[in-house]
């Protein structure tokens, strides 16, 4: 009985906020003649799920991507998905008529929040588009409905009626177990909801950009599979395979069929 209450009494129940790391620090990022400044995290988390408070490898192919080809953002609005700190969002508020920026992660939510307060500013010129914030889970059709209830005329292009943008930077954070395991299952969640948004604007109209980087095998596989499973077609993008750090990425372009 007594080593039982000794058991008890060495049990210490820790606050969420002990494992949430808000030290961010404002950093300068340049893409081409673009140069961005956000906050983020120097280093990950110790949770897989807070990964959006830093940037990482895959948001920087995208960005890079993207600031060489702006042409095809003009005048377009754009959904992010998985926005973290909002770096790609910030890049493209300088192309786009309106940006939509989506995690589903409230922690996160609030330093992308602080990031857009930055980016929008009176004092920053360079900031042309509309900037938002949305909770989204992928997958989550109640959060989809909503958000196009709310943007009823979609994302779509203004400047030309060529396509809607969708972004997203898809990069295993870490190598363990579970970390592949949490990937694994929120790939077909992240092709249900960019299904549902493609469907929104019609085939023809609109296209989701993959920035992919690559870290197992069986993840490369099951992209490629989710795509054609939910009736899209996936192109890899000529000359956009690089390395990126030490791991090969690379954009694809997904339409519907």
């Amino acid at each position: 009985m007594v080593r039982q209450e000794e058991e008890e009494e060495d049990i210490v129940c820790l606050d969420e906020s002990f494992f949430i790391n808000d030290n961010y620090q404002l950093t300068t990022f340049t893409f081409g003649s673009h140069v961005l400044q956000l906050f983020c995290l120097q280093s990950a988390s110790t949770d897989f799920d807070l990964t959006g408070q830093l940037v990482w490898p895959g948001a920087m192919l995208l960005n890079d991507y993207l600031s060489k080809n702006a042409e095809m953002l003009q005048g377009c609005s754009m959904i992010e998905l998985g926005s973290g700190v909002g770096i790609t969002g910030m890049l493209c508020s300088r192309f786009c008529h309106q940006i939509l920026l989506t995690d589903h992660n409230e922690e996160v939510l609030k330093i992308l929040r602080r990031n857009i307060e930055l980016n929008s500013s009176s004092e920053n010129p360079s900031c042309c588009a509309a900037l938002e914030a949305e909770k989204l889970e992928w997958g989550n059709s109640d959060q989809i409905n909503r958000i196009l209830h709310k943007y009823p005329g979609g994302f779509e292009c203004h400047s030309f009626n060529f396509m809607t943008v969708a972004c997203f930077s898809l990069v295993s954070s870490k190598l363990s177990s579970d970390t592949v395991n949490f990937q694994q299952s929120s790939v077909p969640l992240l092709f249900d909801t960019v299904q549902q948004l493609l469907h929104n604007r019609g085939r023809g109209h609109c296209k989701f950009i993959l920035a992919y980087v690559s870290r197992a095998k069986m993840m490369d596989l099951m992209v490629i599979a989710e795509a054609s499973q939910h009736g899209m077609l996936i192109n890899e993008v000529a000359g956009t395979r690089s390395v990126v750090g030490n791991l090969e990425g690379v954009i694809f372009e997904i339409t519907l069929c």
